[in-house]
């Protein structure tokens, strides 16, 4: 089914202005180290890291909101069907979404940014102890339940189901194009306005600090951050090529072309440069990490089949910068604990200030680039191409 290509009308009351007034940029973002000016480090000194669930499925398209995420994280939901956990911080978005439901490692990946951090999403994958759907095999996928668990419900989980209009809104204009869970949008300023406010059952107001008067990054260490490579020292490996599962690569597989002139990666999603709808401009990133980590079936009888992921210990790590690569490991402790990314020799890799990227994929995918790439590309015309092991034969679903 090809994506659903919006209005003229849609697509100019989309694209809005920055969120960031234009000032000398002295101050650095401590998310992903993109320099701003004082005016934005006022504003996210008073508020804590917020992630916004956000769909991929082909009626989703285009999203609004990626483009101005300080980190985006990428996985499968279920069935092949990708999904983005975007960060912001420093920046923002007044329009972001579609927003969709809580998956298990999204969560897990979202345990390490400090204290509490905000989290928006339209329900989620779940163990109903009534009818018994999604509990099989120890629900595995019970995202609202790992959510109860950890003590975020009513404090720092924004889920819409709970939370409601007018913080998150129907985007009427896209149907009938598209179907009804394909419409939920909010901004993230009024996603951290909520989580400011004691309101609608919520416990407490958290901002850049807790009720208690404890910040968010207490004892929490960001990356280390580094500025962009001179041009005479940049590589020129591009394309970026890979895939979540081999049933759909079409639909979901991802490239990425490197901008030397400009040290951005431009983003291709399912064969079409992946735009922002509030922008409409392609999204880049400075930083591409594809991570390997193993994906089983939660077995939890659930239609479409959902997946988890082994997020503790470590696992294989492509680092994409520069216009160069970097070999390594990512490594992670405990849930809670920060994932390093390492290189080869086990030292911990610099993220070039601007936004990172981070794409989860099952080990054993197969991750090509450069001259590799081009030969693969060029055996399917306009999608990225690429030989992965076999790990789903599950139908897409809309879930």
């Amino acid at each position: 089914m090809a994506s659903p290509k919006p209005s003229d009308k849609v697509q100019q009351k989309q694209i809005v202005e920055p969120t960031v007034p234009a000032e000398p940029l002295t101050e650095e973002c401590p998310i992903n180290g993109a320099m701003y000016g004082k005016t934005a480090k006022a504003s996210w000194d008073k508020r804590r890291p917020l992630a916004v669930v956000i769909e991929n499925h082909e009626e989703a398209r285009p999203q609004s909101g990626l483009s101005t995420a300080q980190v985006v994280y990428e996985g499968v939901s279920e069935g092949g069907v990708t999904r983005f956990l975007a960060m912001y911080l420093c920046e923002g978005a007044k329009n972001v979404g579609p927003v969709r439901s809580a998956r298990v490692h999204f969560i897990n990946l979202l345990r390490e940014w400090g204290n509490n951090p905000l989290y928006a999403h339209v329900g989620g994958a779940n163990c109903d102890e009534t009818t018994g759907s999604g509990c099989a095999n120890g629900a595995p996928a019970d995202a609202l339940g790992l959510i109860e668990k950890l003590g975020w419900r009513m404090y720092n989980d924004l889920d819409q189901f709970r939370i409601g209009m007018p913080v998150y809104r129907r985007d009427l204009e896209r149907l009938p194009d598209v179907a009804w869970e394909h419409t939920t949008y909010a901004s993230t300023d009024s996603l951290w306005k909520y989580a400011g406010t004691v309101s609608k059952g919520q416990t407490s107001a958290l901002t850049n600090v807790d009720e208690e008067g404890v910040p968010w990054n207490k004892d929490w260490k960001p990356w280390n951050f580094t500025a962009d490579e001179v041009s005479a020292k940049r590589g020129t490996i591009s394309p970026i090529a890979y895939n979540f599962y081999d049933v759909n690569e079409s639909e979901y597989g991802v490239r990425w072309e490197y901008d030397a002139i400009n040290n951005v990666y431009k983003r291709i999603n399912g064969g079409q440069p992946h735009i922002d709808l509030n922008t409409n401009k392609q999204i880049t990133a400075k930083n591409v990490f594809v991570i390997e980590a193993v994906e089983s079936s939660a077995n939890d009888d659930y239609p479409g089949g959902h997946v988890v992921y082994d997020l503790m210990g470590s696992g294989k790590l492509l680092a994409f910068q520069n216009g160069n690569v970097i070999k390594g490991t990512w490594e992670k402790e405990e849930l809670d604990s920060k994932m390093k990314y390492l290189d080869e020799s086990g030292k911990e890799i610099s993220i070039v200030r601007g936004t990172v990227w981070i794409s989860l994929i099952p080990d054993g995918n197969e991750v090509t680039y450069g001259v590799t790439a081009v030969k693969k590309l060029n055996t399917v015309s306009g999608v990225p191409s690429v030989t992965v092991k076999p790990k789903s034969t599950t139908k897409t679903v809309t879930n």
